[in-house]
């Protein structure tokens, strides 16, 4: 670490602390004998979503959830299930290496949570994602159900 007063690359950790998500390192140069403060932070690789139109657009929590509580309108389903259900999807997102996702892998995740959660939502969510133009697409879903 370069000491911010003498520009000398010659220093010690003199003491070390975990605060919160970061790591608080004071320190003492060795050639000027002042002491500073460094923080470390883990450093967050924003998801980026892949659209339908191949447009790349920032993850947005917030749209998921949307999506979520739309198909879940009217429903027996708590908002503190609908945020734990975004709250799995979004960490099984993040454990991937790759930080691009495309809408497929997020409506598929959405679908999994959401058959376990309630399956009228189920429905609404997938006539929505996979976008039903006629009936039977619904009674195929519903079929699919019991596999």
């Amino acid at each position: 670490m370069i000491c911010p007063f003498c520009k000398k690359d010659n220093d010690k950790v003199v003491d070390s602390r975990v605060s919160g998500s970061s790591i608080r390192r004071r320190r003492e140069c060795c050639e000027c004998g002042k002491r500073f403060t460094t923080r470390e932070y883990i450093e967050v690789q924003p998801l980026t979503v892949i659209k339908r139109s191949g447009e790349h657009e920032p993850f947005q929590r917030e749209k998921l959830l949307r999506g979520i509580m739309n198909s879940c309108k009217k429903r027996p389903v708590s908002v503190a299930d609908i945020e734990q259900l975004a709250t799995n999807v979004e960490n099984a997102l993040t454990v991937t290496e790759n930080f691009e996702v495309s809408y497929e892998q997020i409506g598929n995740l959405v679908m999994q949570e959401l058959k376990k959660l309630d399956a009228v939502a189920y429905v609404r969510f997938a006539s929505i994602y996979r976008e039903f133009k006629e009936v039977g697409e619904f009674v195929d879903q519903i079929k699919s159900m019991d596999k």
